[in-house]
């Protein structure tokens, strides 16, 4: 039996629109470069990916002006409307040079603080895992519950078995490709690509990965995220 590879893959076709800024949070730039570029050099300089697809949207008119566009590691495709289906499209892409049993791992185009260590360990823990997973971090705030359509608080939330998913997430080839579909035809509201795994009846793994491995979501991110890597 041949050993797997290991694919990457970068939904990037988002507008990132509670940035509020004149473009997708992932062509937003740090210290002079773009969120995108920062993200793909911590990943494809780490670890020994195979290949990486990028999946942007069609009408993307900045992603000529990156690093990424010019290196040759890395492959592009038109996104979808949601995450999945651009996940499902960068995967179609691969289709033809992956085989089933290869490893993908999905990160977050405006997630570029991922910690090598991490990286490291979730390649190293799942690598003969029969499922796959995902970085993640317990919960560590107290949380409530609140009424349906009100702000009063209904119950206390134990947090104890709680994780907060990140990424990457890293799952079989053919599993992730076929978890996706079958999630998007039945209209299941995929989050990320753990829930379509859990959707279609497995178990997805946690490794535990390092809270300063943030997403850029709102304004006050891009400074934390700019002090993160200013300190890793």
């Amino acid at each position: 039996m041949s050993k797997p590879r290991y694919w990457l893959i970068v939904p990037a076709a988002g507008s990132g629109q509670r940035m509020q800024a004149h473009c997708p949070k992932q062509y937003l730039r740090l210290d002079n470069r773009f969120v995108v570029d920062i993200t793909l050099t911590r990943l494809l300089d780490y670890a020994a990916f195979d290949g990486c697809m990028v999946a942007i949207s069609p009408d993307d008119p900045w992603w000529e002006g990156t690093d990424a566009s010019k290196d040759p590691r890395i492959q592009t495709c038109g996104g979808g409307s949601e995450r999945a289906h651009s996940v499902l499209a960068a995967l179609d892409g691969l289709s033809g040079q992956a085989a089933d049993d290869d490893w993908v791992l999905v990160h977050d185009a405006a997630r570029p603080c991922l910690h090598c260590d991490d990286l490291g360990r979730l390649l190293s823990d799942l690598r003969d895992h029969p499922v796959g997973g995902l970085l993640a971090t317990p919960v560590a705030d107290t949380l409530k519950r609140t009424r349906p359509g009100s702000c009063e608080v209904e119950a206390t939330v134990d947090r104890r078995d709680l994780w907060r998913a990140m990424t990457p997430q890293m799952f079989r080839f053919r599993t992730l490709k076929q978890a996706l579909g079958s999630a998007i035809e039945s209209g299941f509201a995929v989050t990320d690509e753990a829930s379509a795994i859990e959707f279609s009846g497995l178990n997805p793994c946690i490794v535990e990965g390092r809270p300063d491995n943030i997403k850029i979501t709102v304004p006050a991110d891009l400074a934390l995220a700019d002090f993160i890597l200013k300190r890793n």
